[in-house]
């Protein structure tokens, strides 16, 4: 503890004890600081005094004393100024707090009417000094008690504030009591109405009597808050504050529901350690982009994944960001065509508080934020608006990002990996994309090749992905017809491995054997097996059921397209009506 916290009460006390006794007062610290005088010491306040005088003494002795002979008492033999003291007599009264010595009381005569004063009334003086060091040493423990109180205070306030969650606590009626900035943020209520408010207006009635009654707690409760300007759902619990056996209020902590998703997905999407070995495939042109993307990994370059979509573009940005030096690094995914896209600029950048209505209180880091130090993949690239690219292309070429609302850059390190199954210089020259943008993206181009373009590969995808099934189903499935697997190379697969993969999750879940049959697939395929059977027959085709089998072939192999209906329709060189026509004529589903 330490006398320089209540050095304005000290100097107070030192005043009320020289205008009692009549003689100059002065009061150092156990550092020796002279932090109180009166009279000839008041100029002195601030200087040191030195470890050899009757104060140091005092401090290592720990006793009060009376010099009436100043140079003769043993406290004065050590002092610098023994030979020449113009003292007439001294007090010293040590301050203590605990038994440690935190400062002395001195009273020093300079004149002979002063000294007897001290002398002839050693008794009462020594006790009056006694209480006056007990004053000052209560003011220090009072004052350190309310620093303590303070600071236990302030670290509440600072952990409430830093829990994720709103936490609102009320008495046994529902009055709100206290709340952290969390609360007020996910309710966007003002802080000064908060205490007008019950805990009613937020979540509606609870029922207050079975916490409090039943010292019972209520775990992940939904809730909808709805106001005119503000509305989300949530979830919250409910825990009784309890001292001994007596309950005396409710603590009530709040979620929204959307950020506890959020989080789930970024802490999941975000640690899915993937090699080039979950890449499964033999075929030549596999393995000659695994090796372009394995070269890729060890570099520091942008990478453009082009493919179809179903390729596995992203499986080939995460092998190669946990196969490059960034693996302890975060992996951030963002799709830039699910995200609308007044809100993409700030999924991307972030944005400081107040930056636009409904801003959270401190901002959000965005995506580039996050992927510090790490890997950022924009999949989809080719669906970024055209207004964001400028601003992509300078994070790109200064590596540094501004937030919505922002006035300083932030310096980030981050390796950019883009990935669509757009054709990118088609719409560099139709003015849709700009071509800077897209050179500093297409530093290491790779390009996935579709499953027509690898069905050698089908037969070892579709053991690996019965095998998958047969884990996530708790199924037994342990071979393929030959017949389901010719079917299998012989289709299209517009939607390349992910198609495949639904298809045999399809049939996984449908077959009750050891082996899946052509019963077992989903309609399409069985369509497309009989159509092949048709084929191979001598017999001469009615016009219609040709005409009902390329329809169902053209509508199958355009299903993944943006506009399925009007490329099935052109492929088949009729008009849309005439094709909607056919579809309800042959019954087509």
């Amino acid at each position: 503890m330490n006398l320089k916290k209540i050095i304005s009460s000290v100097q107070n006390i030192s005043e009320a004890i020289s205008s009692v006794i009549k003689v100059d007062v002065t009061v150092v610290d156990k550092d020796l600081d002279r932090i109180a005088g009166t009279g000839r010491y008041r100029k002195d306040i601030g200087n040191s005094v030195s470890e050899n005088s009757v104060f140091g003494f005092a401090l290592r002795n720990g006793e009060s004393f009376i010099i009436e002979n100043p140079g003769k008492h043993s406290a004065c033999l050590k002092c610098e100024s023994v030979n020449n003291c113009k003292e007439y007599a001294e007090v010293c009264c040590p301050i203590k707090i605990d038994n440690s010595i935190v400062g002395v009381i001195g009273l020093i005569a300079f004149e002979e009417k002063q000294k007897i004063e001290i002398i002839s009334n050693q008794d009462n003086l020594m006790k009056f000094l006694n209480r006056m060091a007990d004053l000052i040493s209560s003011k220090l423990m009072e004052q350190d008690n309310t620093e303590k109180i303070e600071l236990l205070a302030k670290e509440l306030e600072i952990v409430l504030d830093s829990v994720d969650r709103g936490i609102i606590a009320t008495n046994h009626e529902g009055e709100i009591l206290r709340f952290n900035r969390k609360a007020i943020q996910l309710f966007q209520i003002d802080e000064e109405e908060v205490f007008k408010m019950n805990i009613s207006e937020l979540i509606g009635d609870v029922n207050f009597s079975y916490v409090l009654e039943g010292n019972k707690d209520i775990k992940n409760k939904e809730f909808v808050y709805k106001t005119k300007k503000h509305h989300f759902r949530g979830i919250f619990d409910v825990d009784p504050i309890s001292i001994g056996n007596k309950n005396l209020g409710i603590v009530f902590t709040f979620s929204n529901i959307s950020d506890v998703i959020n989080t789930v997905n970024n802490i999941t999407t975000g640690t899915i350690v993937t090699s080039f070995d979950n890449i499964v495939g033999k075929s030549d042109c596999l393995k000659s982009v695994k090796l372009e993307a394995e070269k890729a990994a060890n570099s520091c370059c942008n990478v453009l994944i082009q493919g179809e979509s179903g390729t596995g573009k992203e499986l080939f940005a995460r092998a190669i960001h946990f196969h490059g030096k960034r693996a302890n690094g975060p992996f951030i995914p963002i799709n830039c065509a699910a995200i609308p896209e007044q809100l993409l600029e700030s999924e991307l950048f972030g944005y400081e508080s107040g930056a636009f209505t409904g801003a959270r209180r401190g901002g959000k880091a965005g995506k580039f934020e996050l992927a510090n130090k790490g890997t950022i993949f924009l999949d989809e690239i080719g669906d970024m608006p055209i207004h964001l690219q400028p601003k992509l292309l300078r994070v790109l070429q200064e590596r540094v990002i501004e937030k919505i609302g922002g006035k300083d850059y932030i310096p980030i390190d981050v390796r950019v990996i883009a990935a669509t199954n757009k054709d990118l210089e088609k719409k560099v020259l139709d003015g849709e994309f700009r071509q800077d943008l897209f050179y500093r993206l297409n530093v290491i181009p790779l390009y996935i090749p579709s499953l027509r373009e690898r069905k050698d590969d089908i037969g070892i995808l579709v053991q690996y992905m019965i095998e998958k099934c047969n884990r996530k189903l708790e199924k037994n499935i342990k071979d393929i017809d030959s017949k389901v697997l010719d079917i299998f190379k012989n289709y299209n697969w517009p939607g390349n491995v992910r198609e495949l993969e639904n298809a045999i999750e399809y049939a996984v879940s449908m077959c009750n054997r050891e082996n899946i049959q052509e019963i077992h697939l989903i309609n399409r395929l069985k369509n497309i097996s009989k159509a092949q059977n048709m084929k191979t027959t001598e017999e001469i085709i009615p016009i219609k059921e040709l005409e009902k089998c390329e329809i169902k072939k053209a509508l199958e192999f355009f299903s993944n397209t943006d506009k399925p209906m009007i490329n099935t329709a052109k492929a088949l060189g009729i008009s849309r009506a005439t094709l909607y026509r056919k579809i309800k004529e042959y019954e087509i589903n």
